[in-house]
C-alpha cells in the first residue's frame, strides 16, 4: 500500500490485454480438458490404481488452471514519488522495487522491439544487458543508472513516465 498519496506523482497500472488473455485461458482450459479425457481414456484401455489416476488427472487439470489463474492476476505497477521510483510486477513481486532517483543518470522514453532486444514480455534479461519489466506494446522508459546498468520500464504512457522521473530528479538535485 502507498505510504502517502500526497507523494504520488504518477501511477500507471498494466496488464496483459483482455483478449490475450480470454484466449489463454481457453486455450489452458481446452488443455485441462483434454488431460481429463486423456487420463479417463488411458483408464479405460489400461487399469490404473487410483492414485496414479488422481494424480494425473490432478496435474492435468491444476497445472493449466495454475497458469491461467498466474495470467489473468499479472500486472506491472508502476510509481513515481517524491524520493524516487517504484515497480512492482505483481504476483512476482510481492512489494514495490525502488528505484532512487539519486542512482540515476538518465532516463528518456524510447520506443523498443521487445522480443529482438528482451525476448519477449515479462520480466526479461535483455541480449546486451540490461533489464525489462513489461506487459505489452513497444513503448517505456528506459532508465540508465549511474553504475552502468540499465533498466527499460515498459509503459502506454511513456511520455508522461519521463516527464514525472525527471521532475523528481531535478526536484532531489536542488
Amino acid at each position: 500500500m502507498l505510504e502517502q498519496d500526497t507523494n504520488l506523482v504518477f501511477r500507471e497500472v498494466q496488464r496483459w490485454g483482455v483478449g490475450f488473455r480470454c484466449l489463454l485461458v481457453v486455450f489452458l482450459l481446452l488443455a485441462a480438458a483434454v488431460g481429463v479425457f486423456a487420463g479417463v481414456m488411458s483408464m479405460r484401455q489400461e487399469p490404473m490404481e487410483v492414485p496414479g489416476v488422481v494424480i494425473a488427472v490432478s496435474c492435468g487439470v491444476l497445472i493449466p488452471l495454475g497458469i491461467a489463474v498466474l495470467i489473468w492476476v499479472t500486472r506491472l505497477e508502476t510509481e513515481v514519488r517524491a524520493d524516487g521510483l517504484y515497480v512492482r510486477y505483481f504476483p512476482f513481486h510481492r512489494r514495490f522495487r525502488r528505484f532512487g532517483a539519486e542512482d540515476l543518470s538518465e532516463c528518456f522514453a524510447r520506443k523498443y522491439r521487445p522480443i529482438r532486444e528482451y525476448g519477449g514480455w515479462g520480466i526479461r534479461c535483455g541480449w546486451k544487458g540490461g533489464r525489462a519489466y513489461n506487459v505489452s506494446g513497444n513503448e517505456g522508459v528506459q532508465l540508465v543508472f549511474k553504475n552502468g546498468k540499465r533498466l527499460l520500464i515498459g509503459s502506454e504512457e511513456a511520455n508522461e513516465l519521463e516527464a514525472a522521473i525527471r521532475s523528481v530528479m531535478q526536484h532531489l538535485r536542488n
